[in-house]
């Protein structure tokens, strides 16, 4: 398989279709809500909590088999049934139409891959083994879980409001992305370990102050 082009997408209000109802399709069911996508599932049988989000008007669900008309308008689709050449002729019909599509278990049969993601607020971290072994992608999660906490989602905040002070007052772009670097190196995450608010707010004000000055002269 060639090497997969890796990228973020906005799915928030586009039409996502997941087709089967078991415990793979509620995965990738409660995935693509996380990201407010609008989910169409398409299964004669559906798990309790798929049946849930439906009745609540989370998802759509259609309790038949899938039919191609289904694929109208879809963003993506997921396929996740328990058989195996179904998916693979849905699959086919998909990638017909030119729309993205995961194959449950079947690298070979998607157009994308789903990774083992880990987020802390906007941060996000994805890996991917190209499929080779969603196992070790989940271990490798799951060990930088234990090393990046929550503290980086209020670091990642506070860089936002550094990078925001820094377009405003400094044009260099160059002297810009310098002030990043000083900033990641800086005792500013330490600050914001500790929940010292007053200090961080200080020493970004003091970076920005800094990389301004050094750029008038």
């Amino acid at each position: 398989m060639p090497h997969s082009y890796p990228m973020m997408v906005d799915l928030q209000g586009r039409r996502c279709l997941v087709v089967g109802g078991g415990r793979v399709a509620e995965r990738k069911v409660s995935g693509l809500l996380t990201c407010e996508a609008r989910v169409d599932v398409v299964s004669p049988t559906a798990t309790a909590r798929l049946e849930g989000l439906a009745a609540t008007g989370a998802i759509r669900l259609a309790r038949r088999p899938v039919r191609s008309g289904d694929l109208v308008g879809s963003f993506l689709v997921v396929v996740a049934t328990d058989d195996r050449e179904v998916n693979r002729r849905i699959a086919a019909e998909v990638r017909a139409a030119g729309v993205l599509v995961n194959v449950a278990d079947d690298p070979g049969a998607c157009t994308f891959l789903v990774p083992a993601v880990l987020r802390r607020g906007d941060l996000t971290l994805a890996i991917s083994t190209g499929g080779g072994s969603p196992a070790l992608a989940k271990k490798l999660r799951q060990r930088l879980e234990q090393t990046i906490g929550p503290e980086y989602e209020a670091f990642l905040a506070a860089l936002r409001g550094l990078r925001a002070r820094a377009q405003e007052t400094i044009a260099d772009p160059e002297e810009r992305q310098a002030l990043y670097r000083r900033a990641l190196e800086s005792d500013l995450f330490e600050h914001v370990v500790r929940g010292d608010r007053a200090a961080a707010a200080a020493r970004i004000d003091e970076l920005v102050q800094t990389a301004a000055h050094a750029g008038r002269r």
